[in-house]
């Protein structure tokens, strides 16, 4: 789903309408929705007779349903016109998949809508952005209502952003909203293609764009970890509280296909596992235990305590994640401080090199990819040898070649730099800058 107000966009990115920009209006009226065989026929073959690339755009049930599957495509080809389909009216989309297979797909956040997409069968084999395309060119802002409005010069309502889409029928101003979000993409997409040239970063967008194409959504091995408020628990078995908590709050929402948030909120799982009530009545009591689900579902959380609480030692969860990767960043110092060393060289480094490019560091690498090659860096110092060893490791996690040549000889000179000693007054500083990128991420 493309929501205006937002598209992942931090909300300090995000700004105020201009006074006296036209109101983007749909050229050929609302089209009617697609949720018929004889219907999606008739529209794959307008599209088959289109030209040039495809804009294409989901909406999810964000906030209201369990899945993130679409209940609503918007495509918007040259010669074809707006199509809406209704995904959940339709049994098969292979006759769409079909009129637009080897097509170029126009999407803004393209990670957003790819895996809804792909379950309905709909995988592109080549893609342009413009979300990405606006973070490659250094624009401050990259919502699609923002970039809209200073390219085009057009404004975009924003009303209808968090509406439920699994409603049925859907009302007419909420589809002429979601028309219009395919409707100016095309000429988004020239536009932003021209800046990429003029600023010599085509090939970059060409290569993000290709590697957008194997996109799977990460698949977190203790999702639980994310609730929020969860550093507000004390010990290792209200930690498996709310483990029990969260993972039954999942199975309901699944069974359900309701959000989680609407059966039970984080903050009533926070507020009971740091209680640990012993009986459903106490449970019901908890101060900061609410929520649609929390009385219906009151014996389901009552046992999820109970078996926390029963829970043997040696299989309560751990206070930090599980996982593979380097410690913390505000842990380096002690465990390693030349590896924190590196780490904070780097950063400058790679805050330079942020500015002299206009692209944003996270865009210059994956912020992982970079912690883990710098926590465990070649041995060797030998300069040839070990400038090769860190191309290798950068491409080894999925860097791209643009990336490759940008970041690897700044790794591989805060590798060097590293092994030195800092200064007397440096430590402090190195720990401060590690806390505060931690609490970034």
């Amino acid at each position: 789903m493309t929501d205006h107000s937002h598209d992942d966009t931090p909300e300090q990115e995000q700004s105020a309408p201009v006074q006296d920009v036209p109101l983007l209006e749909l050229r050929e009226g609302l089209p009617p929705v697609t949720d018929s065989a004889p219907a999606l026929a008739e529209v794959a073959a307008r599209l088959t007779a289109g030209t040039g690339p495809v804009a294409i755009d989901a909406e999810r049930a964000s906030g209201y349903r369990y899945s993130s599957r679409a209940y609503l495509i918007q495509i918007r080809r040259e010669g074809s016109g707006t199509i809406l389909l209704d995904p959940i009216g339709l049994d098969d989309l292979a006759p769409l998949a079909e009129a637009i297979d080897g097509v170029e797909w126009i999407l803004h956040a393209a990670t957003q809508d790819l895996p809804c997409l792909a379950e309905v069968g709909l995988r592109p084999v080549s893609l342009f952005d413009t979300e990405l395309a606006g973070r490659l060119l250094g624009y401050p802002r990259v919502g699609l209502a923002t970039l809209v409005e200073s390219r085009l010069g057009k404004s975009l309502r924003k009303e209808h952003s968090a509406v439920d889409w699994s409603r049925r029928p859907l009302p007419e101003p909420w589809l002429e909203y979601a028309a219009l979000d395919v409707e100016v993409l095309v000429e988004l997409r020239a536009v932003m293609a021209a800046e990429l040239e003029e600023q010599g970063k085509a090939e970059w967008a060409r290569q993000e764009f290709e590697h957008l194409l194997g996109f799977e959504p990460v698949q977190r091995a203790e999702p639980w970890r994310r609730t929020s408020q969860l550093h507000r628990i004390r010990g290792r078995r209200a930690l498996a509280a709310v483990r029990a908590l969260w993972q039954t709050r999942d199975e309901i929402a699944e069974r359900r296909d309701v959000t989680p948030g609407r059966i039970l909120p984080d903050s009533a799982i926070i507020a009971a596992a740091s209680a640990m009530p012993t009986d459903k009545a106490a449970l019901l009591g908890t101060k900061g235990f609410h929520g649609r689900g929390a009385e219906r579902y009151a014996n389901r959380w009552a046992a999820a305590i109970d078996a926390a609480r029963e829970m043997p030692e040696s299989e309560l969860p751990q206070r930090g994640p599980r996982g593979d990767g380097p410690p913390t960043p505000r842990a380096w110092a002690d465990r390693d401080p030349a590896a924190a060393r590196r780490l904070v060289i780097t950063r400058e480094l790679m805050q330079g090199l942020s500015d002299e490019t206009g692209v944003p560091v996270e865009n210059l690498l994956t912020p992982d990819h970079l912690r883990r090659v710098l926590w465990q860096p070649p041995a060797t110092r030998d300069p040839d040898r070990l400038a090769e060893q860190v191309r290798a490791a950068l491409t080894s996690y999925a860097a791209r070649p643009w990336q490759v040549e940008l970041v690897a000889p700044l790794v591989t000179e805060a590798i060097v730099r590293g092994d030195e000693e800092p200064p007397a007054d440096a430590a402090a500083e190195d720990t401060q800058e590690d806390t505060q990128e931690d609490a970034a991420s």
